[in-house]
């Protein structure tokens, strides 16, 4: 193991009752993912060697989140809330075996930059907090700073008049070494105002074995905590603001940015083009060039080069869209593969299919791809036509340069280069319109 080797532990065993939710607060959605999420993504910033998530309330829900954020990422159990100290020891068990340097994040604290993480992990102290300038300090722990480091943080119920005057304040996130932390936790003590084992306890304690503790300051902004839905609305607004400005500096432009919504891992290449009131789900990836319309959804899919959707389409997870492919309006994609050059205009359910390239798909085309118990797939090859209103009943295979004539219900395969056509034979009945018109014409006048 490297003597530079990080480990996490992150805290996300809270209830969050100010939330007035059933969710457990980690598990409410930020940029399209789970707030642990971006926590989990911080850490990950850090290559460390082990990530430890704490939870409690909903552990369940939240261990089964974690598992799929973040498979690598081991979850414990803190079955009381006793305190950050005593989530922290939690998770010791868990990091049996390592000695690098451990780092103490929150499950509902999503904005500290990567480029903090670094410093704190990399800082020279025995043991370094993560503080910053308040501008309304409030009820924040407040840091105490001589020219010996940091002397002790001080819980706003514990402390005085004086002590509350201090603008520097605690974000709760501290480092240190595994070893420091295994020995000092030991010796927390619950005899404060609130009846918990404070983890900003450690510094008075390290500071009485003569360690060096010290404060990394960063903006006030990285700190912000969600505890309120009020407070997960003004998080939200400040994650889309930077994530759309970062886009538009990256050389995407957005027509209507304030419109556009972005998930955590949403990925736009330069020179593509994104129309007003798109929203994008988790999962999303836009290659350079590609156009979206306004009024589109997207999750999960992925969209190649020079490639255009919408308006108002949907692409939900599975949907691969290749180079030059158009995806018009009123058109949902599920689980679907969309080789070259197909075009899909309007009016249009594909899904658990295979388009080969520079295929044409007519309005009103829809997949029937399931049965009532299970999905099935069909495919369609290479430059093939598909007439409007044609009924594609999955399992089934079009082949390459094949045709379907409109409003054809097809549930065979049809050969390569062959005309499908699946509808009942038209039958005109001369003047039965106008004698059935004068019949109801009677009925209405003898009411």
């Amino acid at each position: 193991m490297s003597e530079n080797a990080v480990g996490v532990v992150i805290l996300a065993a809270g209830q969050g009752s100010r939330m007035q939710s059933d969710l457990p607060k980690v598990l409410h959605r930020l940029g399209g993912v789970p707030l642990v999420g971006h926590a989990l993504r911080a850490a990950r910033s850090l290559e460390p060697e082990q990530i430890v998530v704490v939870t409690g309330h909903g552990t369940q829900a939240v261990t089964a989140a974690v598992a799929r954020l973040d498979p690598d990422a081991a979850c414990v159990l803190q079955a009381e809330q006793l305190g950050t100290g005593h989530a922290v020891r939690q998770a010791l068990p868990a990091l049996e075996g390592f000695e690098g340097r451990v780092i103490v994040l929150y499950g509902d604290t999503p904005f500290i930059a990567e480029e903090t993480l670094a410093e704190l992990a990399a800082h020279p102290a025995d043991l370094v907090v993560l503080g910053f300038e308040a501008e309304e300090p409030g009820r924040y722990g407040r840091l105490v700073v001589t020219d010996r480091g940091l002397e002790r943080i001080v819980e706003w119920k514990d402390a005085d008049a004086a002590t509350r005057d201090i603008a520097l304040c605690n974000s709760g996130v501290m480092a240190l070494s595994a070893d420091l932390l295994r020995r000092l936790i030991a010796g927390l003590s619950n005899q404060n105002a609130s009846g918990e084992y404070y983890l900003t306890d450690l510094v008075a304690l390290a500071r009485a074995e003569g360690r060096r503790a010290d404060v990394v300051i960063c903006p006030e902004a990285e700190t912000l905590g969600i505890n309120t839905r009020i407070e997960l609305a003004a998080a939200e607004a400040a994650f889309q603001a930077r994530a759309r400005a970062r886009l538009m500096e990256d050389g995407v432009t957005l027509t209507d940015p304030g419109s556009v919504f972005l998930a955590l891992d949403t990925v736009i290449g330069r020179d593509a083009v994104i129309g007003p009131n798109v929203v994008f789900g988790p999962g999303v990836t836009v290659e350079s060039g590609a156009e979206i319309l306004p009024f589109c959804h997207l999750e999960g899919c992925h969209v190649s080069e020079g490639a255009t959707v919408g308006p108002f389409a949907r692409l939900r997870p599975g949907a691969e869209l290749g180079t030059d492919v158009h995806v018009g309006n009123f058109v949902e994609i599920k689980n679907a593969v969309l080789d070259e050059g197909v075009k899909v205009g309007h009016l249009t359910y594909l899904g658990d299919a295979h388009v080969g390239e520079h295929t044409n798909i007519g309005a009103g085309t829809i997949t029937c791809n399931y049965d009532g118990v299970s999905k099935h797939r069909t495919t369609i090859g290479a430059r093939a036509f598909i007439g409007s209103d044609t009924m594609l009943v999955a399992p089934v295979r079009v082949g390459a340069d094949a045709m379907t004539g409109s409003g054809s219900v097809i549930t065979e395969d049809i050969p390569d280069g062959a005309l499908a056509i699946g509808r009942a034979r038209q039958a005109t009945k001369p003047g039965l319109a106008l004698r059935l018109m004068a019949a109801l014409r009677l009925k209405k006048e003898a009411r």
